[in-house]
């Protein structure tokens, strides 16, 4: 479907365009002068979650992301609403206060916005971030013998569809929004500070797609260890309920042939691996000299941070157990 757009605006025609359709990265770089870069993307969806403020926080979070995982800082955002004629006017606002607030956080400026009416609420940012060109991250500089490192923990996905069956319990909710609420942006600079070859951020395609995309295009493999993975609480018992959302089996789909997964690791492990997330955290590929500095830093941040796994030669993604590893 973008073959034709991905002609038009072919990158040879367009020099000051860093990144682009054909690079089919977390979101769009154009080069302003040798000084400044800017960072364009976009994103909204349908609720996650009952509570219309931390729907509104966590669909920001969620948009604002993909500039930190191009290592930049957002400038500017707009509101991108469709809203049904029946929704009350304070369920609303709510909503797009909880979007302003994590923009207030985020140290940049809500501008405006378009909004249409819409059987099913939706909402998000378009936002554009900073950054300069040298600085840029993307997911094609992944390094053999390079450390990955994950700053959010998983499961998501599987504790929204368990809500929205109505068995998930209230303290699992509440550690999911919390995480989904925590902006990217500590963590991005953190990673810039150490110098990391690459970068994204976990989010509709599961760590195992997002992952792939990073092993694809820097041309190497990644090697993830199941035990370092971190998760959610109550995640693992709702992979094990089968609490998948749709986009669970498209993932499965779209990648499984592209992983090696340890024969001993459940098919619900598998699954909850290929579970989409939403304002997941960063995944970098890091130098291995910088991993001990980097990690004290994110202790003394009072950040997150796991390490679960290393580049290597070769291609895909090879999931492992502590006896194979």
């Amino acid at each position: 479907m973008l073959r034709h757009l991905q002609t038009m605006f072919r990158a040879d025609r367009y020099p000051a365009l860093l990144v682009g359709l054909d690079d089919g990265d977390d979101a769009a770089v154009y080069r302003i002068n040798d000084d400044v870069a800017v960072i364009q993307t976009l994103d909204f969806f349908t609720p996650v979650v009952d509570d219309p403020y931390d729907f509104g926080a966590i669909a920001a979070a969620n948009a604002m992301s993909d500039v930190y995982a191009m290592g930049g800082e957002v400038a500017l955002a707009l509101n991108i609403c469709a809203f049904p004629d029946t929704l009350p006017q304070g369920i609303v606002a709510e909503i797009l206060r909880g979007g302003a607030d994590k923009v207030v956080e985020a140290g940049a400026v809500l501008v405006g916005g378009h909004t249409i009416r819409d059987n099913e609420p939706k909402y998000g940012l378009s936002v554009m971030g900073i950054i300069r060109p040298e600085r840029v991250l993307t997911k094609a500089g992944a390094q053999p013998g390079d450390v990955l490192i994950l700053t959010k923990p998983l499961g998501v996905g599987v504790i929204t569809t368990a809500l929205k069956a109505s068995v998930a319990e209230p303290t699992h909710v509440a550690s999911a929004v919390a995480s989904m609420k925590r902006l990217n942006r500590r963590a991005a600079q953190l990673v810039q500070e150490a110098g990391a070859h690459a970068c994204t951020d976990v989010t509709g395609f599961a760590l195992i797609g997002h992952g792939l995309e990073m092993a694809q295009k820097s041309h190497v493999r990644l090697r993830i260890h199941l035990e370092q993975l971190p998760f959610l609480e109550g995640a693992v018992r709702y992979a094990e309920e089968h609490r998948f959302p749709g986009g669970t089996c498209s993932n499965q789909s779209a990648y499984e042939r592209s992983i090696d997964v340890a024969a001993d690791i459940e098919e619900d492990m598998r699954l909850l691996l290929l579970t989409p997330e939403t304002s997941g955290g960063l995944l970098a590929a890091v130098p291995p000299d910088k991993v001990r500095h980097l990690t004290a830093r994110f202790l003394e941040m009072e950040e997150p941070c796991w390490v679960i796994g290393e580049v290597t030669e070769g291609e895909g993604i090879h999931v492992v157990t502590g006896e194979r590893a």
